[in-house]
């Protein structure tokens, strides 16, 4: 309650109605306390299309870097652009309509499967929501429910197991259709049958879009264009699996040990 309100957007802001996907990280720096900057000289650049994987240890900064991407917080120096548009050109929400999430945990409301699957574009036609849910992978077991996609769900989803409610966020993704996402992984708590139901969702769901992946298994991220190892706020290694690998550094070291 104490923390400060988030600055007003810009009066004069730029418009992105969609963008291309090319996202830079210029020289940031960011902390959480002005004198206690825990970020220092971050820079890189997805190119449209590319799949980017952020690994490290807890606390190394991933989800850090994600939220100054989505502005929940912001940069203390350098800059982050879209586009070539820098972030605090564009309005907060004109910057996060261009992205969609799917995070480690699933958040679904008391309402119908459809009204759930329509929580990003609420004037989606029925036609539009099941277009998604069989991208999703999870059209046939929507039709084995009572209501099918009228069935009512209660505020925490306990008639559906883990994997069914991580493939209905999915399936939200799909709808909104955005040129950016952000994947947290969530197959963690699922058996590997549904891991794997749920990884075909996922590269389904990357194909043609920048992707920001935040892994956990290494195993999944072995074709990213991009891997960033994160290591107390910066960025300590970056380039391709097999780079990595021959670079015999932290992101090797990690990656052996997974598999030792």
């Amino acid at each position: 309650m104490d923390d400060e309100e988030e600055g007003p957007d810009t009066d004069h802001p730029a418009v992105l109605e969609r963008a291309h996907g090319e996202i830079a990280f210029e020289h940031v720096s960011f902390g959480y306390f002005p004198d206690k900057i825990l970020m220092k000289d971050i820079s890189f650049t997805a190119h449209p299309g590319q799949k980017i994987a952020v690994v490290g240890a807890t606390g190394a900064g991933k989800t850090t870097l994600i939220n100054l991407l989505m502005r929940f917080y912001e940069v203390n120096g350098g800059r982050i652009t879209i586009d070539g548009i820098p972030t605090t050109e564009l309005t907060r929400s004109g910057l996060r309509h261009n992205f969609g999430m799917v995070l480690q945990d699933t958040w679904l409301f008391g309402g119908t499967i459809a009204e759930n699957i329509a929580y990003g574009k609420p004037d989606a036609t029925r036609e539009e929501i099941v277009q998604a849910a069989k991208m999703a992978k999870v059209d046939y077991f929507i039709r084995t429910m009572p209501q099918s996609y009228d069935t009512v769900l209660d505020n925490d989803a306990g008639n559906l197991s883990v994997g069914q409610r991580q493939l209905l966020t999915i399936a939200r993704v799909f709808l909104c259709n955005p040129p950016v996402l952000i994947l947290d992984e969530a197959t963690s708590s699922v058996d590997t049958r549904t891991e794997a139901e749920i990884g075909k969702a996922m590269q389904a769901l990357m194909s043609g879009r920048t992707s920001f992946v935040i892994a956990h298994r290494l195993s999944t991220i072995r074709d990213a264009n991009c891997i960033l190892f994160m290591e107390q706020g910066n960025i300590i290694e970056q380039g391709t699996h097999k780079e990595l690998l021959a670079k015999g550094g932290a992101y090797a070291a990690l990656y052996n040990s997974q598999f030792a």
